[in-house]
C-alpha cells in the first residue's frame, strides 16, 4: 500500500580531515568536479555552486564514454558553514548534510529520500559510493 511518505536513506562516512577543509573540499566547484563520482567510468566535467540559502547548484555528470549524462541540480534552503547543508534537488526530494566534527576527522552523515524509479539499495550504494 502506497503511504506516500518518501523513505529516507542515511549515509555515514568518516573523512580523515579536519572539518574545514572537508567543507572546502565538499563546496568549492574546483574540487568537487574531482570527487563527484559513483564509479572511475563517470566524471563531473562541470559544476556551479551558489552556497547559501535560495542558491542554486548544478553538477553534470557524464559517463566518460559519452554515452549517458545528466545534471543534478536543486536549490539549498539551509547552509551552516561548516556544520550542515540541506537542500531539495530538482525533482522536488529533500536532502540533509550534517559535517560532525570528530577531533581531526569529520563524520558525514547525508539523509536523502529516495526517487521511486531505481530499487532503494542501488541508490545508498550509488551515493555512498560518491
Amino acid at each position: 500500500m502506497e503511504t506516500g511518505k518518501p523513505v529516507t536513506i542515511t549515509l555515514e562516512t568518516v573523512v580523515h580531515a579536519p572539518v574545514e577543509s572537508v567543507w572546502t573540499y565538499w563546496t568549492e566547484p574546483e574540487h568537487i568536479t574531482k570527487w563527484n563520482t559513483a564509479s572511475d567510468d563517470w566524471h563531473t566535467p562541470y559544476t556551479e555552486n551558489d552556497l547559501k540559502p535560495g542558491g542554486k547548484f548544478l553538477s553534470r555528470m557524464e559517463a566518460k564514454d559519452g554515452s549517458f549524462g545528466f545534471d543534478f541540480s536543486g536549490v539549498y534552503d539551509n547552509v551552516s558553514v561548516n556544520e550542515s547543508i540541506s537542500y531539495t534537488i530538482a525533482d522536488g526530494r529533500k536532502v540533509k548534510i550534517d559535517f560532525v566534527r570528530q577531533g581531526n576527522d569529520t563524520k558525514i552523515i547525508t539523509a536523502f529520500e529516495a526517487e521511486e524509479t531505481n530499487p532503494v539499495e542501488m541508490q545508498q550504494a550509488g551515493w555512498q559510493a560518491i
